[in-house]
């Protein structure tokens, strides 16, 4: 097992959070109605969905107190080709809705990096590193 292809987020309004993420960030998905069951992205690579936090909670047998509390020591990333790109990112999230907990600022790493929280607090990071090289995927190569 050395792959995830699918990342599924519980949201609070699947509406609302399809809307941050097609109409806000672009994701594409052939859902268009209100209120779907789940809402599946055409990502590149792993796939992102959206489901309802509650069925979530209950299909995985959490607690909806314990699904929904504080920060959940996991991130999201979008790994940009350019520090204007991450700007850019920032901008496009904070205009769909997100809130910005970290403006983009050089780090430790050698890298550019900023994060923002979508309508259900998942927070995702929107970085840059010039010695990154990307997959004809355009996935991040790691080695």
């Amino acid at each position: 097992m050395n792959r995830i292809n699918l990342i599924t987020l519980g949201v609070r309004d699947i509406s609302v959070s399809r809307k941050f993420y097609r109409e806000g960030l672009g994701f594409e998905t052939a859902a268009t109605e209100d209120g779907p069951g789940i809402v599946f992205f055409n990502n590149k690579g792993t796939r992102l969905a959206l489901y309802s936090l509650q069925e979530l909670a209950e299909e995985t047998g959490e607690k909806m107190e314990e699904a929904a509390q504080g920060f959940s020591g996991v991130t999201l990333a979008y790994n940009a080709k350019s520090a204007e790109e991450v700007d850019n990112v920032m901008k496009q999230a904070a205009e769909a809705g997100g809130r910005i907990v970290k403006e983009p600022e050089w780090v430790f790493w050698g890298g550019y990096s900023g994060y923002f929280k979508d309508p259900d607090g998942h927070l995702w990071e929107a970085a840059y590193a010039e010695f990154w090289e990307f997959d004809e995927q355009e996935m991040l190569i790691m080695e």
